[in-house]
């Protein structure tokens, strides 16, 4: 990549701001963030899943579509590759790479796993906002 295209790519991303800006997993993350009274999106993920990706794509957009999603929700991105064999994942039954969970206080409400339709991401995102805006 030559200097100017990455100045233009750094450029845009910076200006896309935190409409992208999942955190990322490290131990007692998830546990700080529903203490502090926050609904929990969590993406069980992969860089080489191609489900992973297709769910990302449309988490993207929807968040796009409806910025009260980014502003309400903690979208927390968790590495399965690195954190399989967590106390998280195996807490939450986390069966395998491209899950989706939604947190709030103690309870689940709701969860996709290995599923690429908008409609239930969707749902699953308004199953959070409705959560957090409860609140």
């Amino acid at each position: 990549m030559d200097r100017r295209t990455f100045l233009v790519t750094a450029s845009a991303l910076v200006a896309a701001g935190p409409a992208f800006a999942d955190l990322r997993y490290k131990k007692g993350l998830v546990e700080q963030e529903l203490a502090a009274g926050k609904t929990v999106f969590l993406d069980f993920y992969t860089d080489w899943c191609t489900t992973c990706k297709a769910q990302a794509a449309k988490i993207r957009t929807l968040k796009k579509e409806n910025p009260d999603y980014e502003k309400h929700i903690t979208f927390i991105k968790v590495d399965w590759d690195q954190h399989s064999n967590s106390k998280l994942a195996k807490d939450l039954n986390i069966p395998r790479r491209s899950t989706l969970v939604v947190l709030k206080g103690d309870q689940e409400l709701g969860r996709i796993v290995a599923g690429t339709s908008t409609k239930a991401i969707k749902a699953l995102m308004d199953t959070a906002l409705q959560a957090a805006m409860a609140a």
